[in-house]
């Protein structure tokens, strides 16, 4: 007999793409709210910091072709 873990997984995958990633989404948010329910305002926050910094044209910046291809390459299968 099959765990409840496996069976909500099998049922999870056997759900379309889309209901999937929404599903997805929500089990990760769960275990972030479980962390710390501050959590959520902290990211804002610190996006909004990162977002000023680039607008102020004081963050450091990465040509978009480059770093693509440091991750090809970290990612390539050998």
């Amino acid at each position: 007999m099959a765990s409840r873990p496996d069976r909500v997984r099998s049922d999870a995958l056997s759900l379309p793409s889309e209901e999937r990633a929404r599903l997805a989404h929500d089990l990760i948010a769960s275990l972030d709210d479980a962390q710390d329910p501050g959590a959520a305002e902290a990211w804002v926050a610190e996006l909004q910091r990162r977002a000023r910094e680039v607008e102020s044209g004081s963050a450091p910046l990465e040509d978009w072709a480059a770093v693509r291809a440091r991750w090809a390459a970290r990612w390539r299968k050998p």
